[in-house]
């Protein structure tokens, strides 16, 4: 490595060759070789890595996942060299090969050397500015990331309690209606029941329905009336109990009176009978669908967190949106209106499915707090040559230009503290753009706030 190699590189502007030379000295070049890693996170951070040329892929594990948070590929651009400044620094990302080139690797004690003796007053800043910011990055993170996991661990447990309440409902009913039935049938026994009458009930009790209410309330209301009067008339006991499901089953005045002449003195045990038996199907059939859709809210939690898959997978990215609507779910119930518009034929991609749910997760919280909850959500996907794009737009009142113009400046939110996700546009540009080659862009009116992502079938490398 000589001076002249580094003298265009706009990083170390201003120093003579002399001062290059001093740099240089004690330095080595190393050759970058695609694939091959130059250096490791969370390892001491004892050189200074400068690109002469070539490009590197910074590269960190996010739980299971080796996450590509950005590249190195202009000359100029540095990683590591933190221990010149602090005695704990650690690298904060792997440095892989991307494309072959040099990179020029300084020793820590070097470069503290040099700066310390250049720039004295520059040494001192950089290791207060480096300390301070650390503290400050490091506690902003864990907090941004406690909302963030607060903010959906509410939406989930929402989400799971209602199906959960209802299961809760019917176990509890469903022990009172078995008891009741155990109850009918000691009193069919009582009431001296022959085998052909029991026979005869069970097939009329086989003629209704499984507990489907009639679909209009109050139609349903009239019916259970009617059916409590007659049973009222024959004398029948708990008619309270017995009309509601047998009238939820479509049981008719007709039926009632078949099931008189098959039962005799017994009919109040045998109509308790038959109400029992569907009352303990249709709560079965609650407990069941309640399960269901809590086994589906754990299924969609963990299509969600990607926990159990690779880093690179060819998906489908309706399934990832479908993933983080239900995440939202709590936020899309009251006065939101979900538009799907997923077109045909749009082609699997290879993708980091759990940052793009992210992604899909920041637009979607945007576009629902831009309609203050009440609106239009309008999700489309198509396929554009070889790429595809994702569309999210909302009915909110739109941004004024100078706002969109700097909506994805790092640092930038037009939220209130404490609202959002946590992860601003800037970071979801960077997914998209840097993990995906993709891009991002905004389109706002009045009325109309369109987000569209396009990503290629394959990221960059």
């Amino acid at each position: 490595m000589r001076a002249e190699d580094l003298r265009a590189i706009p990083l170390f502007a201003g120093l003579t060759d002399a001062q290059l030379d001093e740099l240089i000295d004690g330095s080595t070049e190393v050759s970058i070789e695609r694939g091959v890693d130059l250096f490791h996170e969370g390892e001491p951070a004892d050189f200074w890595w400068v690109l002469v040329d070539g490009a590197i892929s910074l590269h960190r594990k996010i739980g299971r996942e080796d996450t590509v948070l950005g590249k190195m590929d202009v000359a100029g651009r540095w990683a590591g060299g933190f221990r010149a400044w602090d005695e704990h620094g650690l690298y904060l990302a792997s440095g892989r090969g991307l494309a072959e080139g040099r990179v020029l690797r300084v020793p820590a004690d070097i470069l503290r050397e040099r700066i310390d003796d250049w720039f004295p007053l520059a040494g001192h800043l950089i290791k207060g500015v480096y300390g301070t910011a650390r503290a400050i990055e490091s506690t902003a993170r864990q907090r941004e990331s406690l909302i963030t996991l607060g903010t959906l661990a509410a939406g989930l447990a929402h989400e799971i309690n209602n199906p959960a309440a209802a299961a809760a409902r019917s176990v509890s009913a469903l022990d009172t209606a078995c008891v009741t039935l155990l109850s009918a049938l000691r009193g069919l026994a009582e009431g001296d029941v022959t085998a052909a009458q029991f026979s005869a009930l069970d097939e009329l009790r086989l003629e209704l329905g499984s507990g489907t209410a009639a679909p209009d309330p109050v139609d349903l209301a009239d019916h259970e009336n009617t059916i409590a009067d007659w049973l009222d008339e024959h004398d029948v006991e708990r008619s309270w109990f017995v009309a509601p499901p047998l009238a939820a089953a479509g049981t008719s005045v007709g039926w009632c009176e078949r099931a008189a002449d098959v039962l005799g003195d017994a009919l109040g045990p045998g109509l308790e009978w038959v109400a029992s038996t569907l009352s303990v199907a249709t709560l079965l059939s609650e407990v069941k669908e309640s399960t269901r859709r809590i086994t589906e809210l754990v299924a969609a939690v963990r299509s969600y967190s990607q926990m159990d898959r690779g880093s690179i997978q060819t998906i489908d990215v309706t399934e990832g949106i479908e993933s983080t609507l239900v995440m939202l779910g709590h936020k899309l119930r009251d006065g939101v209106e979900v538009v799907r518009a997923y077109g045909a034929g749009v082609p699997r991609i290879d993708a980091y499915a759990g940052e793009l749910n992210q992604v899909w997760t920041n637009l979607i919280d945007n576009a629902v707090d831009a309609m203050d909850g009440v609106g239009t959500l309008r999700i489309t996907t198509l396929a554009d040559g070889d790429r595809i794009v994702v569309e999210i737009a909302d009915t909110g009142p739109g941004m004024p230009p100078e706002v969109a113009a700097r909506a994805f400046e790092p640092f930038y939110t037009t939220k209130d503290v404490g609202k959002g996700t946590g992860l601003g546009l800037d970071i979801a540009q960077r997914i998209v753009a840097e993990h995906h080659g993709g891009t991002i862009g905004i389109t706002s009116r009045p009325g109309e706030t369109k987000v569209q992502v396009r990503l290629p079938h394959q990221p960059p490398g």
